[in-house]
């Protein structure tokens, strides 16, 4: 983490540091633990740090773009305390695709623009910043964030109606730059949302605080009877870890909730046997992408953080047999974390070239993996 901080530009700050919005929130999560570990103020410091420069570089239009200013619209003064209000770019190395060019889609991975799920991932980063640092201003601004999100990229029906979230939206939010909809982002959308609605109330010592209730009603409505399985390792560790937070919101369960956790936990289930029935993971190294089997080793490390939940709130979850069967039948697969860590850890002391190519997220999803703690949490810290 020392290393991806200087690589990047944050310490020793530079004037234009490579900020990059998903390997960030990551990123203030592992400074987060290590602060928790250590009790280090320089690991404090690292993820104030990277909060405040994610905020100023994101927040902000590109210097290449032709506008300047927060992307939000708001003057100097007013974005800096309201740095999420009009979202946060992904931090591609291209400028978005013009209102009149073509889609190119494999240019457009990468063009910048907003994604919903690389929010979602910011608003649990500054949730974890809230409670690590009792900040009612970090919860505030993952409030702030969530709004704007749910208002902006809502797709909607001629009459109005909710019908899904779109995947990928211009800077300034106007317009989709992928019509298409994330398989999991309402889902992600919906279990942050509840994360958010949470860190405000418990840093804030306001219990009724619920100003985004209806856009978690709304997202858990398309949740509903949603079909989770995928064979994608990374979509596997995010359901893994949608669960591990939904299952943790203690006080904030009813029966279609713990439904839906049930779902999620077959779908998780059914992917990764998909998965290893296609022998993905006895592919040679070099065909593999490290950050997406690091983010399933990530997701797996979750399971007996669900398990031990269910156990010691058994009077909350009720009887729940096909909860069970799936937390019993994941379980065995968490040394499966390990294999994968095992198998990245020498490319992060000797790189090769492929490596190089995703150092950055590969590292710092490594060391998620290698301590996901805080990672893992909707507020006090795992152990």
């Amino acid at each position: 983490m020392a290393a991806f901080a200087r690589r990047t530009g944050l310490s020793p700050a530079v004037e234009n540091p490579q900020r990059y919005l998903w390997t960030d929130a990551f990123a203030v999560c592992n400074f987060l633990e290590l602060f928790e570990r250590t009790i280090d103020q320089g690991h404090r410091r690292y993820a104030t740090e990277l909060i405040d420069q994610v905020h100023s570089v994101l927040g902000r239009f590109r210097r290449d773009e032709g506008r300047a200013g927060w992307i939000s619209g708001l003057n100097d003064e007013t974005g800096r305390n309201y740095p999420t209000a009009g979202g946060l770019r992904i931090g591609k190395p291209l400028k978005e695709r013009g209102v009149d060019e073509v889609i190119d889609e494999q240019l457009e991975w990468d063009r910048d623009g907003q994604y919903f799920h690389y929010l979602t991932k910011w608003m649990h980063a500054l949730c974890q910043a809230a409670f690590v640092m009792r900040s009612r201003e970090y919860a505030q601004w993952a409030g702030d964030l969530a709004h704007t999100a749910f208002k902006s990229f809502m797709r909607r029906s001629g009459s109005g109606k909710p019908i899904g979230v779109y995947w990928k939206m211009s800077t300034d939010l106007s317009r989709p730059l992928v019509p298409a909809m994330g398989l999991h982002d309402a889902l992600d959308g919906f279990v942050t949302f509840r994360e958010v609605q949470h860190a405000i109330a418990k840093v804030s010592g306001d219990a009724e605080a619920d100003e985004l209730g209806e856009a978690s009603e709304t997202l858990f409505a398309l949740c509903e009877h949603g079909q989770w399985a995928t064979g994608d390792p990374l979509g596997i560790g995010g359901l893994l870890f949608d669960a591990c937070r939904l299952c943790q919101l203690v006080g904030q369960k009813n029966g279609r909730q713990l439904r839906l956790l049930e779902d999620v936990m077959q779908g998780s289930e059914y992917g990764l046997m998909i998965m290893l029935q296609t022998g993905y993971l006895k592919q040679p190294a070099e065909h593999r992408l490290a950050f997406r089997e690091l983010g399933l080793a990530i997701g797996l490390r979750a399971v007996p953080i669900i398990a031990r939940t269910f156990q010691n709130e058994r009077k909350a979850f009720g009887s729940r047999p096909s909860l069970l069967r799936s937390i019993d039948l994941l379980l065995p697969y968490e040394r499966l974390s390990d294999e994968i860590i095992d198998l990245w850890l020498p490319y992060a002391e000797l790189p090769d070239e492929s490596w190089r190519a995703h150092q950055d997220i590969n590292e710092v999803m490594l060391a998620t993996a290698m301590a996901p703690s805080t990672f893992l949490s909707v507020g006090e810290r795992i152990s």
